[in-house]
């Protein structure tokens, strides 16, 4: 881990990884400049590697909690445009020196506990990284803003990357709004229904200029082995029973993270400050029906040695605590006001998305080096009711 000033004129140091030197050597002219935050989890280093393949120069500020993995990054290991540095949001004298250092043009936060089963366990966590956390954030770069002459205060933006899971749960019909009244069900969605509504109230109050997104369930590579999706391809590859929560029919709207990473982009440039932005993959699909997807890709690209289909692996097991039967995302309002639309299908995504993990087994092994691995969470109710 290399030493990096943070300004040429300025003592105070910060530990970076990935960039030596001064951060205005090699600047190119007219790339923007965007401070990430949670840049080495899922869906921020997905954002992070597309952003700078695309010309933007990243600050990439990460706490790597057990899900932050810095072998999603390695690409950039040597890329004077990527400067990664282990820290907190809640820390607000690094955010500020951060801020005062490479003055960004937008703020994306990513930062997050992101995982319900593991709220439900420790749900402390979540209320500090993503509402105390989100707060301090907001103060900071709030703080920073304020000090931006006109053109850059006009100019700058913050946008804050949330959740569906925070308008609750769906019935057999309709889709979530951006005006779908708030009914978090977790501990994880009730902690970013908060975050939300802060950032709802530092542009009200405050007139820092927000934009807040609320996605669907993002698939695709770089994605922690605790969710569906990698968990299920992991323990099948391994040969493990593949565990559905009560009778696979909860239904989630599936988002590849590539179409989630351009709706992003395309909302720093053209979304209305202060507004809502549901991002959706129009492609909804029962649980167990993405587990036999998986199996069946897996089936055809490596067969079981006893010839028997990967579907034999399946067991249904005790739901969730407070398991939202069905999430589905109406993004209208952002197609109709940026162009965006998804680009992947679901069956073309999750083909692409098995292939990586197949490619990448070593990622996945690395990933669960920890203390996760691939054990059942989320059911400390049911322990507590039992004992």
């Amino acid at each position: 881990m290399s030493l990096v000033s943070l300004r040429p004129d300025q003592s105070d140091k910060t530990e970076a990884r990935y960039h030596a030197g001064d951060p205005y050597i090699g600047m190119k002219m007219n790339m923007p400049t965007w401070l990430v935050t949670g840049g080495a989890g899922f869906i921020g280093g997905n954002f992070v590697l597309e952003a700078i393949a695309r010309g933007a120069r990243v600050i990439n500020l990460d706490a790597l909690t057990y899900a932050g993995n810095l072998d999603t990054l390695t690409s950039l290991t040597t890329n004077p445009d990527h400067i990664f540095v282990h820290g907190d949001i809640g820390d607000r004298l690094l955010v500020a020196r951060l801020l005062k250092a490479y003055r960004p043009d937008a703020v994306i936060n990513f930062a997050a506990e992101s995982h319900v089963d593991r709220s439900i366990d420790g749900p402390a966590a979540f209320i500090q990284t993503n509402v105390v956390g989100t707060l301090a954030l907001l103060e900071t770069v709030r703080d920073h803003w304020r000090s931006l002459d006109d053109t850059q205060r006009d100019a700058f933006r913050f946008l804050h990357v949330s959740t569906d899971e925070v308008y609750g749960s769906l019935g057999a019909e309709g889709r979530f709004v951006e005006t779908t009244p708030y009914a978090p069900n977790s501990p994880y969605s009730a902690s970013k229904a908060a975050s939300d509504h802060l950032v709802r109230a530092f542009h009200h109050t405050y007139g820092l200029p927000t934009l807040t997104s609320n996605c669907s369930n993002n698939y695709g590579p770089y994605q922690f082995p605790e969710k569906l999706i990698p968990l299920i391809i992991a323990k099948a590859i391994a040969g493990e029973s593949l565990p559905v929560y009560g009778d696979g029919r909860n239904i989630r709207d599936w988002l590849h993270v590539a179409d989630h990473c351009a709706a992003i982009r395309i909302l720093l440039e053209k979304g209305r400050i202060g507004e809502t932005y549901n991002i959706g993959g129009d492609a909804e699909r029962r649980n167990i029906d993405v587990v036999e997807t998986i199996c069946q890709l897996l089936d055809n690209r490596r067969p079981r040695a006893d010839g028997k289909p990967r579907t034999s692996q399946i067991t249904f097991v005790a739901d969730r605590p407070g398991h939202d039967r069905r999430y589905a995302i109406d993004a209208s309002k952002l197609h109709n006001e940026t162009g965006w639309s998804p680009q992947h299908t679901f069956e073309q995504g999750i083909a692409d998305t098995v292939d990586w993990y197949l490619a990448h087994t070593d990622w996945i092994e690395r990933a669960l080096a920890g203390r996760y691995r691939l054990d059942r969470i989320g059911m400390q109710n049911q322990r507590e009711n039992n004992e």
